[in-house]
């Protein structure tokens, strides 16, 4: 429903993860009998968790490490890893700036060039280590790296800029082709970001398998307040998700819709499946296991920027290992802690043994749920009362 905003001027009411909550369902599942996995194409995921593909939270370590989990986690190509043979020494110069300093430092780290045989290596350490092998670039780098990443064995191939369409107009040169480099690949291709109905479902007709959900709702993200620009995480989620729905309808192929950013517990989390969600990607989250190679720190991929720097650096800390954030156990009661096993009882209370099935629980609006009956808490500064 639009709502007037001044004279001939209507604007859409949109939702994020404070605004809704999950309604129980009719009959209880035990959360032992519910069934987490997940598919983005041919690859098949124990568990719907993605982590996103920033310097911070992914390196080699901790893409073998999220895949020996069940999970994905995608190296950024054009990130630290592909830069420097060895970038620990960037690492800790980036941990020990200053606030103010951090932005010309990254740009500085970030201005050498990336070198194509770092890629085809990193991604066959991550082979070797025995995870599967996921990988991001903007789009005006996908024709160059696509090919060299597929080649080298990468299982999956994101592209990924701050907004994506299908259609791109420039006097510049070409755009980028995405039915075409779908095509090429021959592995599964996700691509983002989209917040809208009809953008998700232009690109699903390139034939990718994978669209992500999300303009700037990340922690580390600023696009926000820089470009004015976004949909929060609910509503976007729930309009791709619809195109997903009308585009299998319509053909038969299933293009999975990954909410990516916005959620800082596992109560978000179980609102972007409850909300359509084939799978998560997150940054932050990860960021803070020790097996990340950020030392407490994490950063927006368009954060180094040499003309408008999006994004800021942020000290997440480090909340315990990665196997303790996924599936506990959990000594915390933020919600920071085994995301799985949160998921698996929220489907377990509203009746959902799959995601799919998941995806049909009711939502109500209920900005003041997280408020109520909780004085205690807030006065206190603990449990729910923290933020």
């Amino acid at each position: 429903m639009a709502f007037f905003i001044g004279r001939n001027r209507e604007a859409r009411r949109a939702y994020g993860f404070d605004e809704v909550a999950i309604v129980p369902g009719t009959v209880g599942v035990d959360p032992e009998d519910t069934d987490t996995g997940t598919a983005i194409g041919s690859l098949k995921l124990k568990i719907p968790f993605i982590a996103s593909a920033m310097d911070g939270t992914v390196d080699v370590k901790f893409a073998v490490a999220m895949g020996k989990l069940g999970g994905l986690a995608v190296l950024n190509l054009e990130g630290l890893h592909a830069r420097y043979e060895k970038p620990e020494e960037a690492y800790a110069e980036i941990a020990k700036s200053t606030p103010d300093d951090a932005p010309k430092v990254l740009q500085r780290i970030y201005a050498r060039p990336i070198r194509e045989d770092l890629i085809a290596q990193r991604i066959k350490e991550i082979k070797k280590g025995g995870a599967p092998a996921a990988v991001s670039c903007v789009p005006r780098h996908a024709n160059r790296f696509g090919p060299l990443a597929a080649q080298a064995g990468a299982d999956l191939f994101v592209v990924q800029g701050t907004v994506a369409t299908a259609r791109y107009s420039s006097s510049k040169g070409e755009p980028l082709d995405l039915a075409k480099l779908c095509r090429q690949l021959k592995i599964p291709v996700v691509i983002g970001n989209v917040v809208t109905r009809s953008a998700a479902l232009e690109l699903m007709e390139t034939g990718c398998s994978g669209v992500l959900v999300g303009v700037g709702p990340g922690a580390a993200c600023t696009s926000r307040g820089v470009l004015g620009i976004g949909v929060p995480q609910i509503t976007a989620t729930i309009d791709c998700a619809a195109s997903r729905d009308t585009y299998f309808k319509k053909t038969g192929r299933y293009v999975s819709i990954i909410t990516d950013g916005g959620m800082t517990n596992s109560g978000d989390v179980c609102k972007a499946f409850a909300a359509g969600a084939d799978a998560v990607m997150m940054g932050s989250t990860f960021a803070r296991a020790k097996e990340a190679p950020g030392r407490g720190y994490h950063w927006g991929m368009a954060m180094p920027d040499r003309y408008l720097p999006r994004g800021t650096r942020i000290y997440v800390g480090a909340k315990g290992s990665l196997e303790e954030i996924l599936f506990g156990p959990a000594t915390q009661e933020e919600g920071l802690q085994n995301f799985v096993g949160a998921v698996r009882t929220c489907m377990g209370y509203a009746g959902s043994r799959t995601i799919k099935e998941f995806q049909m629980a009711e939502l109500i609006i209920a900005p003041e749920i997280k408020h109520e009956g909780k004085l205690f808490q807030q006065a206190q500064r603990v449990g729910m009362g923290k933020k």
